[in-house]
């Protein structure tokens, strides 16, 4: 049950538009509004906002990342004109 959700789910993030708006609001995340803001003297269990936040971000995105590639097909034409190559 939960693998046919999770295929439906990665078949939509096939699109293209999905990148682009992902590494849009990557780029915006790294800007000064939201740099202004995690760029506190607080720490949460010893350690600086704005590390936990960098920390956090790259992890969230090496995630985002994987189900984009793991979604993508691979090009079966690839496949089909090394299996024909002469060795």
């Amino acid at each position: 049950m939960w693998r046919s959700h999770l295929q439906r789910f990665l078949k939509r993030l096939h699109l293209r538009e999905s990148w682009v708006i992902f590494f849009v609001l990557g780029n915006v995340m790294l800007n000064f509004p939201f740099l202004k803001i995690f760029n506190q003297p607080t720490t949460i269990l010893g350690f600086p906002l704005m590390y936990l936040y960098f920390t956090l971000g790259w992890a969230i995105s090496i995630g985002v990342i994987y189900l984009f590639a793991s979604s993508a097909e691979p090009d079966q034409t690839e496949y089909h004109s090394e299996e024909q190559a002469p060795r």
